[in-house]
């Protein structure tokens, strides 16, 4: 194995599961050609997983055998590297919430960046650009509860936030409600009027 290689493999062995590599990390020891082609050929071998353009992480090798990284924490490494922030889809944020029971068909992530399809083997992930006001609150509860709402929509809002209220531990609720005025005013003002009758 060529010394370019064996530094490719040694850096994204250090990295935590899910972290990103790049071609353009490598510049400094030989010509793009040569690099993308060190790449092309660990990608063949298995030892590497193209995710996008530019992207690539290690499989997971455990002692159930070799396994693509979890989507979120690729997607996380992804945001991470390109100054981002990603996000559960809202739909997946209801279900961890218990506020629905549909488990969500597809694997789709929000983000502040531009929409971008991922692959991981033959997963194909979903990253979608949101507003601002669904990533405030980033990974917290509060951020979840948001997601949720905005995904199951203002004709639920009634059934939902009294379920919200008693779920959320109070300091995510208090995220929640001081964040009103960032939301759209058809949730702030239903967020408004669970706060009063708390």
């Amino acid at each position: 194995m060529s010394i370019l290689s064996t530094s490719i493999l040694e850096r994204v062995t250090r990295l935590e599961e899910g972290g990103i590599i790049s071609p353009k990390e490598f510049l400094h020891m030989a010509s793009r050609a040569a690099i993308d082609q060190a790449f092309t050929r660990l990608t063949k071998d298995g030892r590497l997983l193209r995710v996008g353009r530019g992207l690539y992480v290690a499989p997971v090798v455990s002692r159930f055998g070799i396994r693509p990284p979890a989507p979120g924490k690729v997607v996380a490494a992804v945001a991470h590297q390109k100054g981002e922030v990603a996000v559960s889809h809202g739909a997946a944020d209801a279900n961890a919430l218990g506020l629905t029971t549909q488990v969500p068909v597809k694997e789709v992530f929000l983000s502040s960046g531009p929409s971008r399809t991922l692959h991981l083997g033959r997963r194909i992930i979903d990253v979608r650009h949101a507003p601002r006001w669904q990533l405030i609150l980033g990974t917290s509860r509060a951020g979840m509860a948001v997601r949720a709402m905005a995904w199951l929509g203002k004709e639920h809002l009634s059934e939902v936030l009294p379920k919200l209220r008693q779920q959320l531990p109070s300091e995510d609720w208090e995220k929640l409600t001081a964040a009103r005025a960032s939301l759209p005013s058809w949730m702030a003002k239903a967020v408004g009027g669970a706060m009063s009758h708390a």
